[in-house]
């Protein structure tokens, strides 16, 4: 597969043609969290696993109009415990799938982090999103829109391998990564167009390999092939990005929501570099998002 088709929602056939996965929520007494599960549930994509406050949680299956009698529940009342006892379920290979529910991200990370009980796989963990965008001609992923803060040379490479497993896990086999700038040419004073261009040598000096790896670009040359030929760059990528790697992480959340306030996007995103795929969704992401979400995590081959 050359790239990814829209739209999103073709993830859900993709999760259904995959054997069921088991999915383990950490707190999951979150109303809007259970409701995307609920619907996985019945697309029989994922069989979940729901750890936290059980009178919480039964509450809100009733409210759902479900029987919590034919759900799998383990009480666990504290978020951090929850957390840990989740994690401790994906070690005991009791887990597929790692999603947070009503606690604090960093009360989750922590415990996926932990040195000795933890489930991390890659030398960082990275977020990555998919976007169906409009006027874009395919879906689109963005990395890292809300884990790495200041990302150095190397932990942007590990960015990238990590986005670029998720393609290949989806059956792409070379995506375009552009690693965006304001400018599209290096200038010394501004870092991130430096950084950019040692990531496109080091992909191909096989650093980084499957994958085309482009930059500085801006954002303009990067999605749009008549603003890239209007500035002369001639590039596999520019203005056919898979995905977009950001310089930092004020510009990768901002771009991220611009996205899909503004662009009317939908968006589907996990973070990677644990032994498991893990679903991390954000209050404001709606319930098709972190159903989407949940799908993208079952999807991966």
């Amino acid at each position: 597969m050359q790239y990814l088709e829209k739209p999103l929602s073709q993830l859900l056939n993709v999760a259904r043609s995959r054997p069921q996965r088991r999915l383990v929520v950490a707190a999951a007494e979150d109303k809007s969290v259970l409701q995307a599960v609920w619907e996985a549930r019945n697309e029989k994509i994922v069989a979940p696993v729901l750890v936290g406050d059980s009178a919480k949680i039964r509450e809100i299956l009733r409210q759902l109009g479900g029987n919590a009698d034919d759900w799998e529940i383990i009480h666990e009342p504290d978020a951090s415990a929850a957390a840990s006892r989740s994690v401790g379920l994906i070690r005991e290979g009791k887990g597929e799938i790692l999603m947070k529910g009503y606690l604090p991200t960093a009360v989750l990370l922590k415990a996926v982090l932990h040195k000795e009980n933890g489930i991390r796989e890659s030398s960082m963990l990275s977020h990555v999103t998919l976007f169906e965008i409009p006027s874009y001609q395919k879906l689109l992923g963005l990395s890292d829109a809300a884990i790495s803060i200041q990302p150095t040379v190397e932990e942007k490479a590990e960015i990238i391998r990590n986005a670029v497993k998720v393609f290949h896990r989806l059956g792409v086999e070379k995506p375009l990564v552009a690693v965006l700038c304001p400018v599209e040419t290096v200038n010394p004073k501004i870092e991130s167009t430096v950084h950019a261009a040692m990531l496109a040598v080091m992909q191909v000096r096989k650093q980084i390999p499957g994958c085309i790896i482009d930059g500085p670009l801006a954002m303009d040359n990067a999605i749009s092939a008549e603003a890239a030929r209007h500035k002369h760059i001639e590039s596999p990528v520019a203005g056919n990005a898979d995905i977009l790697i950001a310089p930092d992480l004020d510009a990768a959340n901002i771009l991220y929501k611009s996205l899909i306030f503004f662009a009317g996007a939908v968006s589907a995103a996990i973070i990677t570099g644990a032994r498991v795929p893990v679903v991390l969704t954000s209050r404001a992401d709606s319930e098709r998002s972190k159903l989407l979400s949940i799908a993208l995590a079952a999807a991966l081959e």
